[in-house]
C-alpha cells in the first residue's frame, strides 16, 4: 500500500470511529431520556380475533394513569440501568410500588428468550450479528425475567426510536385473568417525543405447545410518558434512597443465576404466595434470606 492509499485507509478508518462514537452518544442520550418524572397514559385493546371458539371472550380496553418515576441506578461504558417506581394515592399520603426495571447493554451477546410457562431459553448471538445494537432487558417487579431483544437505536428525520419483536409472558394486567394463551409476542417500539417518550406496542395473544402455537387476537398498545418536573417525584426519590440497598442485594443475586448461561424455568408460586409477594415483605432485607427466598423460585 502506498503512502497516498494509506492515508485515505487512515481517513476512512477516523470518519468510521467517529460516527460510531456519535451514534452511540445519541443512543445513550435516547436511553437516559427514560429517566425522571412522567405522567403515564397506559392504553391497551385487543383488535383482530382469530380465536375459533365459540363465544370467544375479548379482554377489555384497558386504560389507567399514573404517576412514575425513571430512576437511573446503573450508568456505565456499555450498560445502563432505569429501575420505574409508580406513585398512587394521593399527593399528600402517596404510596409507592416498585415497577418494572430495563437494562440497555451495548452490542451484548446473551439473552434469554422466553418460551412458555415460566420457561426461558439461554441463546448466545455471534458479535458481528449485534454490532452497534443494544439489548433491552426487561425485568418484573422482583427482578426475575421478563423479556429481552437485540435492536439498533435509529436517529433520522428528526425521530430516535428502537424497535423489536420477542416473546414474553403475559402482562400483569391479564395473567390472573386469562388462561386461554399463555405467551405474548411484543411488538414495542420506545421513541423519544420533545415532552417525553413512547412506548408503542404491536402484541400477538399466542397459545404455545410444544410442537405447535396458534394467534389467538392482536393488541393495541400505546403508553405516552409526558414529562413533568422531578419534584413531583420526590416521594418515590426518597422510598428509593431507603429501601434501594435491599434491591440492590436482590440484582445481585439475579445477576449470579444469569451469569450461568443456561436455560432458567421458575415456579410460578410457592406456598401459593408469588415471589413479589415474599421480596415486598419488609421482613425479607438481608442477603441470606433474599438469596435463598429466591432459591426456592428456581427449578432444576
Amino acid at each position: 500500500m502506498n503512502k497516498s492509499s494509506f492515508l485515505s485507509f487512515l481517513c476512512i478508518m477516523l470518519c468510521i470511529t467517529i460516527y460510531s462514537q456519535s451514534k452511540k452518544s445519541k443512543d445513550v442520550q435516547s436511553i437516559k431520556s427514560m429517566c425522571g418524572c412522567f405522567e403515564i397514559e397506559f392504553n391497551f385493546a385487543e383488535t383482530f380475533i382469530f380465536s375459533e371458539k365459540e363465544g370467544y371472550q375479548k379482554s377489555k380496553t384497558y386504560k389507567a394513569r399514573a404517576l412514575e418515576w425513571g430512576q437511573l441506578i446503573l450508568d456505565e461504558k456499555n450498560k445502563i440501568s432505569i429501575q420505574h417506581l409508580l406513585i398512587v394515592g394521593s399527593k399528600q399520603f402517596p404510596s409507592i410500588v416498585k415497577h418494572w426495571r430495563q437494562d440497555w447493554i451495548y452490542q451484548n451477546t446473551d439473552l434469554y428468550l422466553y418460551d412458555k410457562n415460566d420457561k426461558w431459553y439461554y441463546i448466545s448471538l455471534d458479535k458481528k450479528d449485534v454490532k452497534g445494537q443494544w439489548t433491552q432487558k426487561v425485568y418484573q417487579v422482583d427482578d426475575s425475567p421478563r423479556y429481552e431483544g437485540s435492536s439498533s437505536w435509529i436517529h433520522q428525520d428528526g425521530k430516535s426510536y428502537w424497535e423489536n419483536t420477542t416473546p414474553g409472558p403475559l402482562p400483569r394486567r391479564e395473567f390472573s385473568k386469562r388462561s386461554d394463551y399463555n405467551v405474548t409476542m411484543r411488538g414495542n417500539r420506545h421513541e423519544i417525543t420533545s415532552d417525553g417518550w413512547v412506548h408503542d406496542q404491536d402484541n400477538k395473544k399466542i397459545q404455545k405447545e410444544d410442537d405447535s402455537q396458534f394467534v389467538l387476537a392482536h393488541e393495541k398498545g400505546y403508553n405516552t410518558y409526558t414529562k413533568v418536573p422531578d419534584s413531583e417525584c420526590k416521594a418515590a426519590v426518597d422510598w428509593w434512597d431507603k429501601n434501594g440497598s435491599k434491591w440492590k442485594m436482590v440484582r445481585d443475586k439475579w445477576d449470579i443465576i444469569y451469569s450461568l448461561n443456561k436455560d432458567l424455568t421458575l415456579k410460578p408460586t410457592v406456598d401459593d404466595k408469588k415471589l413479589y409477594s415474599y421480596l415486598f415483605s419488609p421482613s425479607i432485607d438481608e442477603k441470606n434470606e433474599i438469596h435463598s427466598t429466591i432459591d426456592m423460585f428456581l427449578m432444576d
